[in-house]
């Protein structure tokens, strides 16, 4: 059984800004601070990460208390910014899925720096979420590493053993597939023996994640043959 994480923002979809937006307004809203430091990334890290550097750099204490604190305020603000925002589902994004799932050998899942929450919010919002069972999130983890290997036990979880035992004896790279939108994505693949697949659909351009060298590298998921093509090797 072949297991396919896919990221989220700049990969399934572009939600405007939204998430930012509403990263922004809680910062302002819950701790006081009106403007976000635009040194701190965004891009492929973790919610989480996110969150914590951006309270050190306006000299906020980084506690799990306050990341509750603005966890709870970025999901209250979260939707009304989905709307205000108007993205949209990136080109190719159903008939991939849906190819994915035709074959029958694949399990679909998530592997993203965002927290479980704010995951389901966004895609429900783009009526993608019930294609994913499973996954890694950015609620707990800092490093995308250990959101990959969070998300291949939760994978593992889902298919009731099967990959598990696989993974015990030694998992070939061609089972598990990520594909993503930054050089982040196709690092934390890696780290999990994952053949990786690069979009340039988000803020990563395409010589940059060219450098990272991914297993296969298309303009947009509108080009999912080869793909599927990795899925057969």
């Amino acid at each position: 059984m072949h297991i396919c994480f896919l990221d989220i923002d700049g990969t399934l979809l572009l939600t405007g800004g939204a998430g930012q937006s509403a990263f922004a307004d809680t910062l302002s809203a819950d701790f006081g601070i009106p403007e976000i430091d635009a040194n701190v990334g965004f891009a492929g890290r973790s919610d989480k990460a996110i969150a914590m550097d951006l309270f050190r750099s306006h000299g906020l204490e980084p506690s799990e208390q306050n990341w509750r604190r603005f966890r709870e305020g970025y999901l209250s603000r979260l939707e009304k910014a989905l709307v205000a925002k108007q993205g949209s589902v990136l080109p190719g994004v159903p008939r991939l899925l849906q190819a994915l799932a035709d074959r029958g050998d694949v399990a679909i899942g998530l592997l993203t720096g965002n927290i479980r929450e704010g995951a389901r919010r966004k895609l429900s919002h783009y009526e993608l979420w019930h294609w994913f069972p499973f996954g890694g999130f950015g609620d707990e983890h800092m490093e995308r590493c250990d959101i990959a290997a969070a998300a291949m036990a939760d994978a593992q979880r889902h298919l009731n053993g099967r990959s598990a035992a696989a993974t015990a004896n030694g998992a070939t790279n061609r089972q598990i597939l990520v594909i993503g939108d930054t050089p982040h994505d196709i690092h934390c693949g890696r780290s999990i023996g994952a053949r990786c697949v690069a979009v340039p659909t988000g803020n990563s351009p395409a010589p940059v994640l060219r450098d990272a060298q991914p297993d296969v590298l298309v303009e947009t998921l509108e080009n999912f043959e080869p793909i599927l093509a990795i899925l057969d090797r």
